[in-house]
């Protein structure tokens, strides 16, 4: 099913149960999976390879090369894992140095005119609300959502199961679980709802709750606090998770 205005490349790999509406482009080097659909003026470049079932609304650009002005038109790539849909005027690039890659995992929602820039690594089951952006070299883990008009310095991590409030500027690190809101950004919170909707139980919440209270304590430095959590929460697998993600830190997180 390929309407007769669309453009294709002829080393763009298409499967034969592939829905391509009218006018949309398919440049050199793609490949797309079993049952993607292209709606309508989509624009799919490489060399970039698509997962299965991926929905592309009007007026997507996935795959385009690098905003990065260090680019000297090597080849760089995309990878899009399974079931992502991308709304109305999404852009998605491709990475900046030779060989490197922008990385989107499965089951994600990425909504009108938000962008993945070169050299990100998107998990599974995110969420990107109306204009949520990412600079170079992000990492967002799984279950994170990403609220309307909020934007993500290069090289920041969003720990899993976090949310980003709108209009929020993100330049240092993200922990797992928690709500970041404001300019600056700020930990408010724990995301209880996110945590009660992905079926953590009671308990777990509780136990993240508390390690966000002895983490945020002003009275301690990061060290301190990380000592603290390990002491006293030796035997919670998301509290390891948390420890682990600040240790690794580059950039710092917002305390």
């Amino acid at each position: 099913m390929i309407h007769h205005t669309a453009i294709i490349s002829p080393t763009a790999q298409l499967p034969r149960d592939i829905e391509i509406g009218p006018y949309c482009i398919i440049g050199g080097d793609v490949t797309l999976g079993s049952g993607c659909h292209l709606t309508h003026h989509v624009s799919l470049q490489g060399p970039s390879t698509f997962g299965k079932n991926n929905l592309f609304h009007p007026f997507c650009s996935i795959g385009n090369k690098t905003q990065d002005l260090k680019y000297s038109a090597e080849p760089t790539f995309l990878e899009v894992g399974d079931h992502n849909e991308f709304r109305e005027f999404v852009t998605v690039n491709r990475g900046t140095g030779p060989n490197e890659k922008t990385i989107i995992g499965s089951h994600n929602l990425f909504l009108t005119y938000s962008h993945v820039a070169h050299d990100c690594q998107v998990g599974n089951h995110c969420i990107f609300s109306n204009n949520g952006t990412l600079a170079g070299h992000v990492i967002v883990e799984d279950h994170v959502i990403i609220s309307g008009l909020a934007a993500v310095h290069q090289f920041c991590r969003l720990g899993q199961h976090s949310l980003i409030g709108g209009c929020t500027k993100i330049v240092k690190d993200v922990p797992p679980f928690m709500i970041a809101d404001g300019n600056p950004a700020e930990v408010r919170a724990v995301n209880e709802i996110g945590l009660q909707r992905r079926e953590f139980t009671e308990d777990q919440i509780q136990t993240i709750r508390k390690a966000h209270r002895c983490f945020y304590d002003p009275k301690l430095n990061t060290s301190q606090a990380l000592q603290a959590l390990a002491d006293e929460f030796s035997g919670s697998a998301h509290v390891q998770t948390l420890i682990d993600f600040v240790k690794s830190s580059q950039r710092g997180v917002i305390r």
